[in-house]
C-alpha cells in the first residue's frame, strides 16, 4: 500500500516543489497540503496519513507546538520536521516533541525521499550535517569530568568481524556527516552502491536507520570522531 502524506509548509512555492519530488514515487500518496500548524491538525483529523512533513517555522502555530499536539491526538501519525536551522536546540525541541525526522531544507531529492521510507518503516531519519552536529555535541560532552578534559578518544579499532572493508569506510563516512551523494564521490562508486551498504551496515548492526548506526560505531570505538 501506498505511504500517504500530508505537506505543511507555509511557502507555496517550497510546498509545490516537495510534492513534485513525492509524486515521482510510486510508493507515495500526497492527500493534502496545508500552511500552518492549525491546519494541520485538521488535514490529519481529516485524512489519517501515514507521515506528515512539517516545516517549523510558520505563523499563528509552529511545527513542534503542531507536532507535540498532533502526537498526542494521533499517536500512530509520524512527522519529518522540515527547517533551515541545524542547531542543536531547534533539533532537539523537534525530537522531544515527538517527530521522528529532521530535514535541513538544503535537502536533495533523495534525502527526502528516503527520509520519508525510513520514517514510514517506524526508523527515525535526521539530515547529514545536523547527525555532524550532534555528533560533535557529543564529542564536547562525552566523558567530561567537569575540568574541561571533553572527549578523549582512545585508538579506533574498525569492526572487520562484522562489516567488510567498505562498509567501514561507509560507516567512517556516515560519521563524518555524509549524505550518500558525498559518500559516493568520497568512494568513486555510485549512489545506489552506497544504498546497498548502508543497507547491509544498518542489518549487520541490528539497528534501524543511520543514527543509530553512528551513535553505536562511536560508543563501540569503531569510528574516529572528528
Amino acid at each position: 500500500m501506498a505511504t500517504k502524506i500530508i505537506i505543511i509548509d507555509d511557502h507555496q512555492l517550497f510546498r509545490e516543489g516537495v510534492k513534485r519530488i513525492l509524486d515521482f514515487e510510486e510508493s507515495f500518496e500526497v492527500l493534502a497540503e496545508g500552511d500552518d500548524g492549525a491546519e494541520a491538525l485538521a488535514l490529519v483529523g481529516q485524512h489519517k496519513p501515514d507521515v506528515v512533513i512539517m516545516d517549523i517555522n510558520m505563523p499563528e502555530v509552529n511545527g513542534v507546538e503542531a507536532t507535540r499536539t498532533l502526537i498526542e491526538q494521533y499517536p500512530d501519525t509520524k512527522v519529518i520536521i522540515l527547517s533551515i536551522h541545524d542547531d542543536e536546540n531547534y533539533v532537539t525541541h523537534a525530537l522531544q516533541s515527538g517527530a521522528l525526522g529532521y530535514l535541513l531544507k538544503e535537502m536533495d531529492a533523495e534525502e527526502l525521499v528516503e527520509a520519508v521510507k525510513v520514517v514510514a518503516a517506524g526508523g527515525s531519519y535526521l539530515h547529514p550535517r545536523v547527525t555532524h552536529n550532534l555528533i560533535a555535541d557529543y564529542r564536547r560532552l562525552s566523558n567530561d569530568d567537569g575540568k574541561g578534559k571533553g572527549f578523549q578518544q582512545t585508538e579506533v579499532v574498525r569492526p572487520l568481524h562484522l562489516l567488510t572493508r567498505r562498509e567501514c569506510e561507509v560507516l567512517q563516512l556516515l560519521a563524518d556527516g555524509k549524505s550518500n551523494r558525498g559518500i559516493g564521490e568520497a568512494l568513486y562508486i555510485s549512489e545506489k552502491t552506497v544504498k546497498n551498504h548502508v543497507s547491509n551496515i544498518l542489518q549487520k548492526m541490528n539497528v534501524n536507520d543511520r543514527t543509530q548506526a553512528v551513535v553505536t560505531a562511536i560508543k563501540k570505538g569503531w569510528v574516529e570522531v572528528r
